[in-house]
């Protein structure tokens, strides 16, 4: 495992390099193909791809937003990424700083890695399930994680698709933003009143970030995904959603 996990902070960690160091104007246009995950790649996103596979296609299989399904030649492999090469890709190319990647390794239906990283602040978050820790992507050293006792903000990723809702949240005096990266609002929820999404719940958007809040209130619908650390704020939120 702390191969795989190595070979993941490195592809994290080329990709941010080249964020940081090579960009051009042409990877922010779109290719007019279409990917596994329903959206219309851009030329980022599938450099970002083309990067992750490299690095873990020698361990297991992968399931990418972009490619879909690539199989691995390996003899020993056991296990599937899954794989969001850039999750936010519409901030990326409006150049607002939040977006990330993030990875889930999955074993016979159990997810044994999850490692989310913010590539505007170089923090590659990595937690298997009982340890959790952050490191830096500019020169791999610990980042200290901060537990927000008292956060003043909920997250409601997609609240643009759900203005009822909106003015619902808003007559009972409930403060949220939404940041538009999943992933990595999942992977910070401890931190936040709540997390709260809306619309289809794909394994590339959610499944390393619900990982992450695993140990949260948590509740799901055909609509909605919550999670909160405070069952207060949980029941409040989701006693509101529950009338849409």
């Amino acid at each position: 495992m702390q191969k795989i996990k190595q070979a993941i902070i490195e592809a994290n960690i080329e990709v941010y390099r080249y964020i940081k160091e090579s960009l051009t104007i042409d990877d922010f246009d779109f290719t007019g193909v279409r990917g596994a995950g329903g959206d219309c790649s851009s030329v980022i996103d599938l450099k970002a791809e083309e990067i992750f596979i490299k690095h873990l296609l020698k361990f297991a299989d992968i399931n990418t937003e972009e490619r879909g399904f690539v199989n691995s030649s390996s003899v020993d492999k056991e296990g599937l990424f899954i794989i969001d090469p850039i999750d936010g890709s519409d901030n990326f190319l409006s150049n607002h700083p939040y977006y990330g990647s993030c990875v889930a390794y999955v074993v016979k239906n159990n997810i044994k890695l999850a490692v989310i990283t913010n590539f505007n602040n170089a923090n590659c978050m990595i937690f298997d399930g009982l340890n959790k820790e952050s490191i830096s992507l500019e020169n791999k050293t610990k980042i200290k994680n901060i537990d927000i006792k008292n956060p003043q903000i909920g997250i409601f990723e997609r609240s643009y698709a759900f203005p009822k809702l909106c003015q619902a949240l808003y007559k009972e005096d409930v403060k949220y933003r939404s940041p538009g990266a999943i992933a990595l609002s999942l992977a910070n929820a401890h931190n936040y009143k709540f997390v709260l999404f809306g619309g289809d719940k794909r394994d590339f958007d959610i499944k390393a970030g619900l990982f992450f809040a695993k140990d949260l209130y948590s509740y799901e619908d055909d609509e909605f995904l919550l999670v909160a650390k405070d069952f207060v704020n949980f029941q409040k939120i989701k006693e509101i959603i529950k009338e849409f």
